[in-house]
């Protein structure tokens, strides 16, 4: 079980709630939650990408164990987890946002951390010239 906060429910609402939340994050590459949340669900992610690294049939059965949808998990080995190869960690980035209106709860986004190479070698390439 990932970390020790409850936020405020059952065992197995949590859980529900914490697969539910990855796979929207693998689905749209973001999502606003707030920061408790937020750092219940980046461990989770970070460990469903390292595990989509190595493409074997038992880490294709543990991701789809906790994934909820085949799509995203399919997604997650074809596309995102070959993005960081080469990576040791550090797929995911918390932005604070901000209070939330309603309750004042502290909001921000979770997304997934995008190579940059091109943009690198572009810019090196213009410092030289």
């Amino acid at each position: 079980m990932p970390g020790t906060r409850k936020l405020g429910r059952t065992s197995d609402h949590r859980l529900a709630m914490l697969r539910a939340m990855v796979t929207f994050l693998f689905e749209n590459g973001k999502i606003e939650t707030t920061v408790t949340r937020a750092k219940e669900v980046q461990p989770l992610a970070e460990k469903m990408i390292t595990m989509a690294k190595t493409n074997t049939l038992a880490n294709k059965r543990n991701v789809m164990a906790f994934v909820t949808k085949e799509g995203v998990a399919k997604k997650l080995f074809d596309e995102i987890a070959p993005a960081y190869e080469g990576v040791n960690g550090g797929y995911t980035r918390i932005i604070k946002k901000g209070p939330r209106r309603g309750d004042a709860a502290e909001m921000c986004i979770i997304e997934l951390v995008i190579k940059q190479e091109k943009t690198d070698k572009e810019e090196k390439g213009k410092s030289k010239k």
